[in-house]
């Protein structure tokens, strides 16, 4: 009877000390020059909701409090816009005090020099020696050739196999993952970059696909000999990215920042052996190496971080890019008819062994309005976080400093001002309107930090496209389990068997 007493005395003082902390939290934070919303608990906030809701904690939050809102997220106060006219200014005013703010845990293993970190005139050199290898004509030159390359060879290997479609389109980046994601890290990471990250078990193949094509751009000549070590430290190191900043043993946290030194000493023994060699290359180590503007040249440290940041922002793009796509065209036999027609006429023009070249690649039209529609209908990229470096007065209210704001563009995709019947798969829309030079247009991100790899990963999705609907059909194996992606269903354990036609 008396344990019964003290246990009930314990949940009586445990429920008054949990009211407490959020009145004291919520009296903390109240004033009248901020937005309206909730702060949650101390230090948590209301990230656990966030993290496990998704979308759906934005749209209630929406629901409530409107387009504008604050709230306390990953252990920072955040203001919550979805406003598509105010998100654009967010996104174009950086110079205005308005720079990235991405968690402490990414600062840590991505590097401070990383570019989606930096900001001002070292972004500016930074970003420019990124796009000096990822140019039009770095991938008309030099980079093209090498994804049609990897792309004939690898899909050559798919011949009468039954394969899970998820797993092969991510070979176009790595081998097989040695970690298994969780889902609800999908939120977060689509808050980090420009970039997406669906994150679930049978992703591997085509995860493996776009990596290992980032790693041969990169380093054409090591890629083989280093690809099964980099692979599993690699994965340990974007899971250390995603966790909280809290550095004890077994915690993702403490595994991606080892993770994070085992690839930089596996990378700087290349720049080092590189350098050394003084051997001329055809990639784009070789280039970072050699750059030079305004008589400065790139440290180790820089290259470092910009190969990371390349491997890092990319590989998932077009895995899950790619994936989606598949998925849509099987239920879409007239989009398949019409990307496949567009397709036949390039093969038409060439001999079987020719490679598609860069004029190929811009007369795919539709191809990229495929691309575009998926992007948009997934929504591979749900926004961007950015951090106030001084009190500033945004839509009315007054923004303390170091506040962070996450420009939420998910819901822009499915307004059906912008996108008349926003739940249907239509890439003709892209060809019609023009909606890529809308201002609303922001499924690349807007401003300086527009993903600078769009070209590049549109060029490797379409060309793994091409010959995928060009020298294969496929039909579907066994029966599908379904996995729910917010807005769309998508296949889990798409299991299909491929054949030449």
């Amino acid at each position: 009877m008396a344990a019964l007493e003290v246990f009930l005395v314990v949940i009586w003082g445990l429920c008054i000390l949990s009211t407490a902390l959020l009145r004291w939290n919520e009296v903390r934070y109240r004033k009248k020059e901020l937005p309206p919303g909730i702060m949650g608990w101390p230090v948590f906030g209301e990230t656990t909701e966030f993290l496990k809701q998704g979308p759906d904690f934005m749209r209630s939050k929406r629901s409530r409090y409107g387009s504008f809102f604050k709230s306390h997220l990953l252990g920072c106060p955040t203001i919550v816009s979805m406003d598509p006219e105010l998100n654009r200014y967010i996104l174009v005013n950086e110079a205005k005090g308005l720079v990235p703010g991405y968690p402490q845990s990414m600062l840590d293993i991505l590097g401070e020099c990383n570019i989606s970190a930096i900001h001002g005139s070292a972004h500016k050199y930074m970003r420019g020696a990124l796009l000096s290898l990822i140019s039009p004509t770095m991938i008309k030159g030099q980079l093209l050739p090498k994804i049609d390359d990897f792309m004939r060879s690898h899909l050559s290997n798919w011949d009468n196999k039954s394969i899970d479609i998820q797993e092969k389109t991510k070979e176009v980046c790595i081998g097989n993952p040695l970690i298994k994601f969780k889902n609800h890290f999908t939120q977060l990471y689509s808050m980090i970059l420009i970039v997406p990250f669906v994150l679930t078990q049978h992703h591997h193949y085509i995860f493996q696909m776009a990596f290992l094509s980032s790693l041969m751009q990169i380093a054409t000549n090591e890629c083989s000999s280093i690809s099964k070590i980099f692979m599993p430290e690699f994965f340990k190191l974007v899971l250390g990215t995603l966790s909280l900043p809290i550095n004890l043993p077994n915690t993702n946290y403490n595994r991606g920042f080892q993770a994070r030194k085992t690839i930089t000493n596996l990378l700087r023994g290349l720049v080092e052996k590189r350098r050394e060699s003084e051997e001329t290359q055809n990639d784009m180590l070789y280039l970072l190496i050699n750059y030079e503007q305004n008589n400065i040249k790139l440290s180790d440290e820089d290259i470092i971080d910009l190969v990371i940041t390349i491997l890092y922002s990319g590989y998932e793009t077009v895995s899950t890019t790619s994936m989606m796509a598949i998925k849509y065209l099987r239920d879409h036999p007239k989009v398949l008819e019409e990307l496949r027609k567009e397709h036949m006429e390039i093969r038409e023009r060439k001999r079987p062994e020719d490679p598609i070249d860069y004029n190929d690649y811009k007369s795919m039209r539709f191809t990229r309005a495929v691309i575009y529609e998926t992007s948009r209908l997934a929504t591979i990229v749900n926004g961007v976080l950015r951090k106030t470096t001084r009190d500033m007065e945004i839509n009315g209210y007054m923004i303390p400093r170091g506040w962070r704001i996450y420009v939420y563009t998910r819901e822009v995709n499915y307004d059906p001002c912008l996108y008349p019947d926003p739940l249907s798969f239509n890439p003709w829309r892209w060809l019609e309107k023009g909606l890529e030079n809308q201002h609303h247009f922001l499924i690349f991100g807007g401003g300086t930090r527009q993903c600078p790899g769009k070209e590049l990963g549109l060029a490797e999705i379409s060309t793994f496209l091409h010959y995928f609907v060009t020298q294969y059909k496929w039909e579907e194996e066994g029966k599908n389990k379904i996995m729910k992606f917010p807005r769309v269903e998508a296949p889990n354990g798409f299991h299909i068997r491929v054949s030449t036609h």
